[in-house]
């Protein structure tokens, strides 16, 4: 295999774990960010975000010189044989996603291309974009400079997506030309990974079609806790049934809080408008919003189920993050679940063993803990939002000898409703009101 000269456009989640990973399997690779304090910091050998590998990966390449980093995207196209557009596309207000910073950079990597170079679209993007991705290209490039563009939608999950890159399901390119699929073919070989090579426009689906569908099962699972919990049964044994059936699985059909992070909320939100833009009315997934907001109410009603009314009480809530293995809190329900409990007139007590550094620019009125311990101490109930390893783990005669008011709201599933009985808790797990 011959090394390509790769630029990737955006040092964020998405961009940085590309760009390390790309360098991992040979290439050399420059990332590009405006952000000028993100790029110092990268240029020192830090690392912006929490990402289990990532670490250590940017150093072993940051030393080799394989993967470098910029605040000037003329820069890297000056050898790019590649270049991977993997800039932030945050929802509209109308539920659409904000192409602005794709068509920002499509506009100076046209007016910069000099020689034959494979434009990728790595954010996730709504169908059509690559069209108008090619049209930016065309209309602000030079004329007789040749390029493909190609979709490569990524599939990371936050705290696996160094394994998730280097150990993939299944890589698809969406391509319009024989010479674009050779060069991607030739770039992601060395994972000896499935290849799906499909148009650009199925590709964009891809994306956003698994990640709804995923959203889907989550929302399902929630819909049967409430099922469950209305007949006495237990949704834990009745996924566990259904999961084993290899045409359904057991992936992502866990009851909890709901999903949250970066890409379902909005991806679902974009599915639902693009689906709007062609006039079909995706109520399935409109009932999946509907259903994962109603997830986050769920906690504050057991809470009040047990203490009636939470004006001057005290809560501790046990993870901030939207799930473990990350600081992401973006759309974490945690967070949802203190705004409500603050809006009822109760106090909070938080603890995540990663993420209180970022939750302290966000929330206010909260005191952040040492440690689990620390944080139910004195307090009415226990919320866990975060299924943490640090919380699945937690002696739980230490923790009922602390708590003023033994109200345990496990919004994970994480901990045994028998256990927290035995310890002496009042337990409202979701979906297993029969255990």
């Amino acid at each position: 295999m011959k090394p390509k000269n790769v630029a990737v456009i955006g040092a964020g989640y998405v961009g940085l774990v590309t760009g390390a990973c790309l360098a991992e399997l040979g290439h050399r690779v420059v990332c590009v960010d405006s952000d000028k304090k993100k790029v110092q910091t990268l240029r020192k050998g830090g690392v912006p975000i929490y990402e289990p590998g990532l670490p250590e990966l940017v150093a072993v390449h940051r030393k080799a010189r394989r993967l470098t980093f910029t605040g000037r995207i003329e820069d890297a196209l000056r050898t790019a044989d590649v270049v991977f557009i993997a800039v932030n596309t945050p929802p509209s207000p109308d539920g659409g996603a904000d192409l602005s910073y794709v068509e920002a950079v499509a506009r100076r990597v046209g007016q910069l291309l000099h020689r034959y170079t494979v434009i990728v679209e790595k954010s996730t993007v709504p169908v059509n974009t690559g069209d108008r991705v090619r049209q930016t290209l065309l209309l602000h490039g030079k004329k007789n400079v040749p390029f493909d563009v190609v979709s490569n939608p990524e599939f990371l999950r936050e705290g696996t997506a160094v394994s998730d890159f280097m150990k993939p399901d299944r890589v698809v390119i969406g391509v319009e030309s024989a010479r674009a699929e050779a060069v991607m073919r030739e770039l992601y070989a060395p994972l000896k990974a499935p290849l799906l090579v499909t148009d650009i426009k199925s590709a964009e689906l891809i994306k956003h079609a698994s990640n709804s569908f995923l959203a889907l099962k989550i929302s399902y699972a929630n819909a049967l806790a409430t099922l469950c919990d209305r007949v006495g049964a237990d949704v834990q044994l009745v996924t566990k049934g259904m999961g084993l059936d290899p045409r359904i699985g057991p992936s992502f059909l866990r009851a909890g809080l709901g999903y949250g992070g970066s890409c379902f909320p909005k991806d679902v939100a974009a599915f639902i408008h693009m689906a709007d833009g062609v006039g079909l009315d995706f109520k399935i997934l409109k009932a999946v919003r509907e259903i994962n907001d109603a997830a986050r109410a769920w906690a504050v009603d057991a809470l009040k189920k047990s203490l009636w009314t939470l004006r001057d009480k005290t809560i501790a809530v046990w993870g901030l993050a939207f799930k473990p293995d990350t600081d992401d809190l973006r759309n974490a329900p945690a967070l949802d679940i203190i705004a409500r409990i603050q809006a009822e007139g109760g106090r909070v007590n938080a603890y995540d063993p990663v993420a209180m550094t970022k939750a302290r620019a966000l929330l206010k009125d909260v005191r952040f803990c040492r440690n689990p311990y620390d944080a139910a101490r004195g307090v009415d109930a226990v919320v866990l939002a975060t299924e943490w390893k640090e919380f699945r783990d937690a002696d739980l005669a230490r923790l009922k000898a602390l708590v003023r008011t033994p109200v345990f709201v496990d919004g994970r599933n994480a901990l045994s409703p028998a256990a927290l009985s035995a310890a002496g808790f009042h337990v409202h797990a979701v979906g297993r009101s029969g255990r």
